[in-house]
Protein backbone atom coordinates (compact mmCIF):
# COMPACT_ATOMS: atom_id res chain seq x y z
CA UNK A 1 0.00 0.00 0.00
CA UNK A 2 0.99 3.62 -1.01
CA UNK A 3 0.42 7.08 0.82
CA UNK A 4 -0.07 9.37 -1.79
CA UNK A 5 1.00 13.03 -1.37
CA UNK A 6 -1.75 15.73 -2.39
CA UNK A 7 -0.26 19.17 -1.50
CA UNK A 8 -1.77 22.16 -2.82
CA UNK A 9 1.12 21.87 -5.56
CA UNK A 10 1.41 24.40 -8.88
CA UNK A 11 2.24 21.81 -10.98
CA UNK A 12 3.39 22.88 -15.13
CA UNK A 13 1.03 20.36 -17.51
CA UNK A 14 1.54 20.19 -21.25
CA UNK A 15 -1.40 19.06 -22.67
CA UNK A 16 -1.49 16.64 -26.00
CA UNK A 17 -2.04 18.29 -29.33
CA UNK A 18 -5.63 19.16 -29.10
CA UNK A 19 -4.97 21.70 -26.28
CA UNK A 20 -2.70 24.93 -27.82
CA UNK A 21 -0.67 25.88 -24.45
CA UNK A 22 0.22 25.12 -21.63
CA UNK A 23 -1.69 26.37 -18.35
CA UNK A 24 -0.60 26.26 -14.35
CA UNK A 25 -3.13 23.65 -12.68
CA UNK A 26 -3.29 24.04 -8.98
CA UNK A 27 -3.81 20.34 -7.47
CA UNK A 28 -6.20 19.52 -4.98
CA UNK A 29 -5.25 20.82 -1.83
CA UNK A 30 -4.93 18.25 0.97
CA UNK A 31 -6.07 18.01 4.58
CA UNK A 32 -5.86 15.76 7.64
CA UNK A 33 -9.20 14.24 7.94
CA UNK A 34 -9.82 15.67 11.78
CA UNK A 35 -9.35 19.13 9.60
CA UNK A 36 -12.28 18.51 8.39
CA UNK A 37 -14.33 16.65 10.69
CA UNK A 38 -13.45 13.31 9.80
CA UNK A 39 -11.43 10.14 11.83
CA UNK A 40 -7.93 9.43 10.61
CA UNK A 41 -8.37 6.18 12.62
CA UNK A 42 -12.17 5.22 11.21
CA UNK A 43 -10.36 5.78 8.09
CA UNK A 44 -7.76 3.22 8.59
CA UNK A 45 -10.55 0.35 8.55
CA UNK A 46 -10.63 1.26 4.47
CA UNK A 47 -7.09 0.03 4.15
CA UNK A 48 -7.80 -2.87 5.97
CA UNK A 49 -10.87 -3.93 4.11
CA UNK A 50 -8.90 -3.20 0.64
CA UNK A 51 -6.04 -4.92 1.60
CA UNK A 52 -8.58 -7.86 2.26
CA UNK A 53 -10.36 -8.07 -0.46
CA UNK A 54 -7.09 -8.49 -1.85
CA UNK A 55 -5.55 -10.53 0.21
CA UNK A 56 -8.28 -13.30 -0.53
CA UNK A 57 -8.25 -12.33 -4.76
CA UNK A 58 -11.20 -10.93 -4.69
CA UNK A 59 -9.29 -8.40 -6.68
CA UNK A 60 -5.90 -7.70 -8.11
CA UNK A 61 -5.34 -3.73 -6.90
CA UNK A 62 -7.25 -0.76 -6.64
CA UNK A 63 -7.11 2.95 -5.95
CA UNK A 64 -9.10 5.05 -3.79
CA UNK A 65 -9.88 8.68 -3.70
CA UNK A 66 -11.70 10.42 -0.52
CA UNK A 67 -11.87 14.53 -0.65
CA UNK A 68 -13.84 16.45 1.86
CA UNK A 69 -15.36 20.02 1.89
CA UNK A 70 -13.01 20.04 -1.08
CA UNK A 71 -9.41 18.53 0.35
CA UNK A 72 -8.20 15.25 -0.12
CA UNK A 73 -8.37 13.23 3.16
CA UNK A 74 -7.89 10.01 2.04
CA UNK A 75 -5.65 8.78 -1.52
CA UNK A 76 -4.16 5.23 -1.49
CA UNK A 77 -3.01 2.30 -3.38
CA UNK A 78 -3.14 -1.09 -3.01
CA UNK A 79 -1.89 -3.79 -4.24
CA UNK A 80 -1.33 -4.63 -8.17
CA UNK A 81 -2.24 -3.51 -11.35
CA UNK A 82 -0.27 -6.60 -13.08
CA UNK A 83 0.00 -9.84 -10.80
CA UNK A 84 1.77 -11.33 -13.51
CA UNK A 85 4.86 -8.66 -13.89
CA UNK A 86 4.62 -7.56 -10.19
CA UNK A 87 3.64 -4.02 -10.78
CA UNK A 88 1.88 -2.11 -8.57
CA UNK A 89 -0.83 0.06 -8.27
CA UNK A 90 0.38 3.58 -9.17
CA UNK A 91 -0.82 7.35 -8.18
CA UNK A 92 -0.88 7.83 -12.05
CA UNK A 93 -2.61 4.27 -12.82
CA UNK A 94 -4.72 4.11 -15.87
CA UNK A 95 -7.81 2.72 -15.99
CA UNK A 96 -10.62 2.16 -18.63
CA UNK A 97 -13.79 4.09 -16.79
CA UNK A 98 -16.31 2.44 -19.22
CA UNK A 99 -19.51 4.00 -18.32
CA UNK A 100 -17.79 6.69 -15.78
CA UNK A 101 -17.75 8.25 -19.36
CA UNK A 102 -21.28 8.98 -18.77
CA UNK A 103 -20.81 11.99 -16.08
CA UNK A 104 -18.30 13.72 -18.45
CA UNK A 105 -20.58 13.84 -21.81
CA UNK A 106 -23.39 14.89 -20.28
CA UNK A 107 -21.40 17.75 -18.58
CA UNK A 108 -20.18 18.51 -22.07
CA UNK A 109 -23.90 18.86 -23.26
CA UNK A 110 -24.91 20.86 -20.14
CA UNK A 111 -21.92 23.37 -21.07
CA UNK A 112 -23.65 23.65 -24.54
CA UNK A 113 -26.88 24.02 -22.50
CA UNK A 114 -25.93 27.26 -20.69
CA UNK A 115 -24.27 28.72 -23.78
CA UNK A 116 -27.87 28.41 -25.75
CA UNK A 117 -26.63 25.94 -28.33
CA UNK A 118 -28.53 23.19 -27.05
CA UNK A 119 -31.91 23.16 -25.50
CA UNK A 120 -32.53 20.31 -23.86
CA UNK A 121 -36.44 19.72 -24.08
CA UNK A 122 -35.75 20.02 -27.62
CA UNK A 123 -36.37 17.09 -29.95
CA UNK A 124 -32.88 15.17 -30.66
CA UNK A 125 -33.97 15.66 -34.57
CA UNK A 126 -32.86 19.32 -34.18
CA UNK A 127 -29.76 18.22 -33.86
CA UNK A 128 -29.39 15.08 -35.55
CA UNK A 129 -31.93 14.82 -38.44
CA UNK A 130 -32.09 11.45 -39.16
CA UNK A 131 -34.26 10.85 -35.76
CA UNK A 132 -37.12 13.37 -37.69
CA UNK A 133 -38.30 9.75 -38.86
CA UNK A 134 -37.64 7.50 -35.79
CA UNK A 135 -40.25 4.85 -34.77
CA UNK A 136 -41.16 3.63 -31.45
CA UNK A 137 -42.15 -0.07 -31.30
CA UNK A 138 -46.18 -0.68 -30.06
CA UNK A 139 -48.17 -3.62 -30.38
CA UNK A 140 -45.62 -5.69 -32.41
CA UNK A 141 -45.38 -2.94 -35.23
CA UNK A 142 -43.06 0.52 -35.59
CA UNK A 143 -45.21 3.23 -35.77
CA UNK A 144 -44.97 6.83 -34.76
CA UNK A 145 -43.63 8.11 -31.00
CA UNK A 146 -47.10 10.45 -29.70
CA UNK A 147 -44.08 12.46 -28.40
CA UNK A 148 -40.54 12.94 -30.07
CA UNK A 149 -37.26 11.88 -27.92
CA UNK A 150 -35.59 15.07 -26.53
CA UNK A 151 -31.91 15.64 -25.12
CA UNK A 152 -33.54 15.45 -21.49
CA UNK A 153 -34.68 11.71 -22.48
CA UNK A 154 -30.86 11.04 -23.92
CA UNK A 155 -29.70 12.81 -20.50
CA UNK A 156 -31.81 10.72 -18.03
CA UNK A 157 -31.78 7.55 -20.06
CA UNK A 158 -35.89 7.61 -21.32
CA UNK A 159 -35.34 7.54 -24.99
CA UNK A 160 -36.05 3.55 -25.05
CA UNK A 161 -32.65 2.74 -26.24
CA UNK A 162 -31.08 -0.35 -24.96
CA UNK A 163 -27.21 -1.77 -25.60
CA UNK A 164 -29.35 -4.78 -27.54
CA UNK A 165 -31.08 -6.22 -24.71
CA UNK A 166 -34.58 -4.55 -24.55
CA UNK A 167 -36.46 -8.05 -24.50
CA UNK A 168 -38.29 -7.37 -27.69
CA UNK A 169 -36.75 -9.85 -30.26
CA UNK A 170 -37.94 -7.54 -33.17
CA UNK A 171 -35.90 -4.45 -31.97
CA UNK A 172 -32.98 -6.28 -30.29
CA UNK A 173 -32.46 -7.95 -33.76
CA UNK A 174 -32.77 -4.39 -35.52
CA UNK A 175 -30.04 -3.00 -33.46
CA UNK A 176 -27.78 -6.08 -34.08
CA UNK A 177 -28.94 -5.73 -37.59
CA UNK A 178 -27.65 -1.97 -37.60
CA UNK A 179 -24.72 -2.72 -35.89
CA UNK A 180 -24.35 0.72 -34.64
CA UNK A 181 -20.61 0.17 -33.14
CA UNK A 182 -18.81 -1.31 -35.95
CA UNK A 183 -15.36 -0.13 -35.45
CA UNK A 184 -15.69 1.57 -38.88
CA UNK A 185 -18.43 3.87 -38.03
CA UNK A 186 -17.73 7.26 -37.44
CA UNK A 187 -20.53 9.21 -34.82
CA UNK A 188 -22.49 10.21 -37.57
CA UNK A 189 -22.98 7.04 -39.03
CA UNK A 190 -23.24 5.75 -35.35
CA UNK A 191 -26.31 8.33 -34.92
CA UNK A 192 -27.80 7.56 -38.57
CA UNK A 193 -27.39 3.71 -37.62
CA UNK A 194 -29.27 4.41 -34.36
CA UNK A 195 -32.29 6.02 -36.32
CA UNK A 196 -33.14 3.03 -37.78
CA UNK A 197 -33.86 1.22 -34.16
CA UNK A 198 -37.67 1.53 -32.89
CA UNK A 199 -37.20 2.75 -29.47
CA UNK A 200 -39.03 0.52 -26.96
CA UNK A 201 -40.96 2.53 -25.29
CA UNK A 202 -42.94 5.85 -25.97
CA UNK A 203 -40.15 8.40 -24.91
CA UNK A 204 -40.05 9.80 -21.14
CA UNK A 205 -42.48 6.68 -20.12
CA UNK A 206 -39.93 4.14 -18.66
CA UNK A 207 -35.75 3.82 -17.84
CA UNK A 208 -33.83 2.11 -20.01
CA UNK A 209 -29.37 1.64 -19.68
CA UNK A 210 -28.18 1.97 -23.04
CA UNK A 211 -26.75 4.07 -26.23
CA UNK A 212 -28.52 6.93 -25.23
CA UNK A 213 -24.84 9.05 -24.21
CA UNK A 214 -23.41 7.90 -27.23
CA UNK A 215 -26.54 9.85 -29.11
CA UNK A 216 -25.57 12.73 -26.59
CA UNK A 217 -22.09 12.46 -27.99
CA UNK A 218 -22.97 13.29 -31.72
CA UNK A 219 -25.44 16.25 -30.38
CA UNK A 220 -22.49 17.71 -28.75
CA UNK A 221 -20.66 17.18 -31.77
CA UNK A 222 -23.51 18.93 -34.09
CA UNK A 223 -24.23 21.26 -31.94
CA UNK A 224 -20.80 22.51 -31.50
CA UNK A 225 -19.26 22.07 -34.57
CA UNK A 226 -16.69 20.25 -33.29
CA UNK A 227 -15.28 16.99 -33.11
CA UNK A 228 -16.70 15.56 -29.73
CA UNK A 229 -13.43 14.20 -28.60
CA UNK A 230 -11.88 18.04 -29.41
CA UNK A 231 -14.69 19.57 -27.42
CA UNK A 232 -14.03 17.32 -24.46
CA UNK A 233 -10.45 18.04 -24.52
CA UNK A 234 -10.94 21.91 -24.93
CA UNK A 235 -13.67 22.58 -22.95
CA UNK A 236 -13.03 19.97 -19.99
CA UNK A 237 -10.06 17.89 -19.70
CA UNK A 238 -8.45 20.95 -20.45
CA UNK A 239 -9.44 23.60 -18.09
CA UNK A 240 -9.55 20.94 -15.10
CA UNK A 241 -6.26 19.57 -15.60
CA UNK A 242 -7.24 16.01 -16.58
CA UNK A 243 -3.92 15.39 -18.41
CA UNK A 244 -4.48 11.61 -18.63
CA UNK A 245 -7.64 11.19 -19.58
CA UNK A 246 -9.02 10.75 -23.55
CA UNK A 247 -10.32 8.22 -25.63
CA UNK A 248 -6.70 6.44 -26.87
CA UNK A 249 -4.28 5.06 -24.72
CA UNK A 250 -1.02 6.84 -25.90
CA UNK A 251 2.30 4.06 -26.60
CA UNK A 252 4.58 6.45 -24.10
CA UNK A 253 1.45 5.58 -21.16
CA UNK A 254 0.91 1.84 -22.12
CA UNK A 255 2.79 0.98 -18.94
CA UNK A 256 0.73 2.64 -16.60
CA UNK A 257 -2.43 0.71 -17.70
CA UNK A 258 -3.50 -1.54 -15.04
CA UNK A 259 -4.45 -4.77 -16.43
CA UNK A 260 -8.31 -6.43 -16.38
CA UNK A 261 -9.20 -9.74 -14.56
CA UNK A 262 -12.56 -11.66 -14.48
CA UNK A 263 -13.25 -12.74 -10.79
CA UNK A 264 -14.96 -15.78 -10.08
CA UNK A 265 -15.82 -14.28 -6.84
CA UNK A 266 -14.64 -17.16 -4.81
CA UNK A 267 -10.26 -16.16 -4.74
CA UNK A 268 -9.41 -16.48 -8.55
CA UNK A 269 -8.41 -14.00 -10.89
CA UNK A 270 -7.42 -14.79 -14.67
CA UNK A 271 -6.03 -12.28 -17.03
CA UNK A 272 -8.77 -10.70 -18.90
CA UNK A 273 -6.32 -9.79 -22.38
CA UNK A 274 -8.95 -9.05 -24.53
CA UNK A 275 -8.56 -6.83 -27.81
CA UNK A 276 -11.22 -4.90 -26.97
CA UNK A 277 -9.59 -3.53 -23.15
CA UNK A 278 -6.29 -2.47 -25.49
CA UNK A 279 -7.11 1.05 -26.21
CA UNK A 280 -4.34 1.88 -28.39
CA UNK A 281 -5.43 2.11 -31.94
CA UNK A 282 -7.50 5.24 -32.47
CA UNK A 283 -11.40 4.80 -33.22
CA UNK A 284 -13.43 6.21 -35.73
CA UNK A 285 -16.48 6.53 -32.97
CA UNK A 286 -15.56 8.34 -29.77
CA UNK A 287 -17.83 6.70 -27.26
CA UNK A 288 -19.46 9.24 -24.88
CA UNK A 289 -21.04 6.02 -23.19
CA UNK A 290 -18.34 4.34 -22.27
CA UNK A 291 -14.97 4.73 -24.40
CA UNK A 292 -12.94 6.90 -21.81
CA UNK A 293 -9.84 5.71 -20.03
CA UNK A 294 -8.43 8.16 -16.86
CA UNK A 295 -6.57 8.00 -13.66
CA UNK A 296 -8.01 8.86 -10.13
CA UNK A 297 -6.33 11.95 -9.73
CA UNK A 298 -8.41 13.04 -13.10
CA UNK A 299 -11.43 11.99 -12.66
CA UNK A 300 -11.78 13.09 -8.97
CA UNK A 301 -10.83 16.55 -10.20
CA UNK A 302 -14.08 16.77 -12.58
CA UNK A 303 -16.52 15.10 -9.77
CA UNK A 304 -14.97 18.01 -7.26
CA UNK A 305 -15.80 20.71 -10.31
CA UNK A 306 -19.18 18.90 -10.19
CA UNK A 307 -19.50 18.82 -5.90
CA UNK A 308 -18.29 22.80 -6.21
CA UNK A 309 -21.58 23.70 -8.62
CA UNK A 310 -19.99 23.89 -11.76
CA UNK A 311 -16.58 25.31 -10.63
CA UNK A 312 -12.86 24.17 -9.94
CA UNK A 313 -9.37 26.69 -8.85
CA UNK A 314 -11.84 29.62 -10.23
CA UNK A 315 -12.44 28.53 -13.80
CA UNK A 316 -16.44 28.16 -13.57
CA UNK A 317 -17.44 25.02 -16.56
CA UNK A 318 -20.92 25.17 -15.61
CA UNK A 319 -23.47 27.33 -14.19
CA UNK A 320 -24.40 26.35 -10.24
CA UNK A 321 -28.36 25.78 -10.96
CA UNK A 322 -27.11 23.31 -14.27
CA UNK A 323 -25.49 21.31 -11.58
CA UNK A 324 -28.01 21.33 -9.33
CA UNK A 325 -30.47 20.29 -12.25
CA UNK A 326 -27.68 17.27 -13.00
CA UNK A 327 -27.62 16.11 -9.77
CA UNK A 328 -31.54 16.21 -9.10
CA UNK A 329 -33.67 13.19 -10.02
CA UNK A 330 -35.48 13.67 -13.32
CA UNK A 331 -37.50 10.83 -13.66
CA UNK A 332 -41.48 9.82 -12.74
CA UNK A 333 -44.02 7.96 -12.69
CA UNK A 334 -43.59 4.69 -14.82
CA UNK A 335 -39.66 6.00 -15.63
CA UNK A 336 -39.11 5.38 -11.94
CA UNK A 337 -36.67 3.78 -10.03
CA UNK A 338 -33.66 2.62 -12.35
CA UNK A 339 -33.46 -0.73 -13.12
CA UNK A 340 -31.48 -3.50 -14.78
CA UNK A 341 -32.75 -7.45 -15.67
CA UNK A 342 -32.81 -8.87 -11.96
CA UNK A 343 -31.34 -5.67 -10.32
CA UNK A 344 -34.40 -2.87 -9.17
CA UNK A 345 -32.70 -0.03 -7.49
CA UNK A 346 -35.59 1.17 -5.18
CA UNK A 347 -35.09 4.51 -4.12
CA UNK A 348 -32.88 5.25 -7.26
CA UNK A 349 -34.11 7.56 -9.49
CA UNK A 350 -31.65 9.56 -12.51
CA UNK A 351 -30.88 12.94 -12.70
CA UNK A 352 -29.28 14.30 -16.18
CA UNK A 353 -26.05 12.28 -16.36
CA UNK A 354 -26.23 10.85 -12.49
CA UNK A 355 -28.34 8.28 -10.46
CA UNK A 356 -29.94 10.05 -7.78
CA UNK A 357 -30.50 8.40 -4.60
CA UNK A 358 -34.27 9.91 -3.34
CA UNK A 359 -34.96 7.60 -0.51
CA UNK A 360 -33.63 5.12 1.70
CA UNK A 361 -34.14 1.21 0.90
CA UNK A 362 -32.89 -2.33 1.33
CA UNK A 363 -31.00 -1.23 -2.06
CA UNK A 364 -27.34 -0.24 -1.31
CA UNK A 365 -28.66 0.24 2.25
CA UNK A 366 -25.81 1.98 3.38
CA UNK A 367 -26.06 5.24 0.93
CA UNK A 368 -27.88 8.43 1.84
CA UNK A 369 -30.72 10.40 0.36
CA UNK A 370 -29.43 13.05 -2.25
CA UNK A 371 -25.64 11.06 -2.84
CA UNK A 372 -25.49 10.45 -6.72
CA UNK A 373 -23.26 8.66 -8.10
CA UNK A 374 -22.31 5.40 -11.02
CA UNK A 375 -19.95 3.12 -12.05
CA UNK A 376 -17.75 1.57 -15.09
CA UNK A 377 -18.35 -1.87 -16.38
CA UNK A 378 -14.78 -2.88 -14.97
CA UNK A 379 -16.11 -2.13 -11.14
CA UNK A 380 -14.82 1.40 -11.23
CA UNK A 381 -17.41 3.65 -8.57
CA UNK A 382 -17.84 6.79 -7.49
CA UNK A 383 -20.63 8.51 -5.37
CA UNK A 384 -20.64 12.20 -4.39
CA UNK A 385 -22.85 12.99 -0.70
CA UNK A 386 -23.94 16.68 -1.26
CA UNK A 387 -24.92 16.58 3.02
CA UNK A 388 -21.57 15.47 4.03
CA UNK A 389 -19.75 17.47 1.39
CA UNK A 390 -17.71 14.40 0.29
CA UNK A 391 -16.45 13.00 -2.89
CA UNK A 392 -15.59 9.34 -3.09
CA UNK A 393 -13.66 7.35 -6.33
CA UNK A 394 -12.86 3.84 -6.40
CA UNK A 395 -11.10 2.30 -9.09
CA UNK A 396 -10.10 -1.11 -10.05
CA UNK A 397 -10.31 -3.26 -13.14
CA UNK A 398 -12.61 -6.64 -12.41
CA UNK A 399 -15.36 -8.62 -14.60
CA UNK A 400 -17.98 -8.82 -13.87
CA UNK A 401 -19.26 -5.97 -12.97
CA UNK A 402 -19.55 -5.69 -8.98
CA UNK A 403 -20.76 -3.62 -6.50
CA UNK A 404 -17.96 -5.52 -3.87
CA UNK A 405 -15.75 -2.54 -3.44
CA UNK A 406 -18.42 0.26 -2.84
CA UNK A 407 -20.08 -2.02 -0.76
CA UNK A 408 -17.34 -2.94 1.18
CA UNK A 409 -16.12 0.84 1.76
CA UNK A 410 -19.11 2.67 1.70
CA UNK A 411 -20.32 2.06 5.52
CA UNK A 412 -16.65 2.60 6.48
CA UNK A 413 -16.43 5.83 5.06
CA UNK A 414 -19.53 7.53 5.96
CA UNK A 415 -18.77 6.14 9.86
CA UNK A 416 -15.58 8.31 9.77
CA UNK A 417 -17.34 11.25 8.89
CA UNK A 418 -17.87 12.80 12.76
CA UNK A 419 -19.26 16.74 11.97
Amino acid sequence: MKTLPAGALLVLFTFPALAEKSLLIGELPSAKPEQVGMSSAKLAKVDAKVEELIATKRLAGASVMITRKGRVVYNKTFGLRDIENEKPMEADTIFRIYSMSKAISSAAAMILSDEGKIDIDDPIANYLPEFKKVKVWKEGEAVAPANAPTVRDLLRHTTGYSYGGTGIPEVDQKQKAADPFARENTLAEFSKRMATVPLAFEPGKGWMYGVSTDLLGAVVQSASGMPFEKFLQQRIFAPLGMVDTGFLIPEGKKARVAVVYNSDKRGKLTNNNHDNFRYTTKSKLPSGGGGLVSTIRDYTRFLQMIANGGELHGTRLLKKETVAAMTRNQLKGTAMPVRFPGNVRHGTGFGLGFSVRIENTDWNADGRIGEYGWGGLLSTHYWISPKDDLVVVTMEQTLPYDFLLEDALKPLIYAAVEE
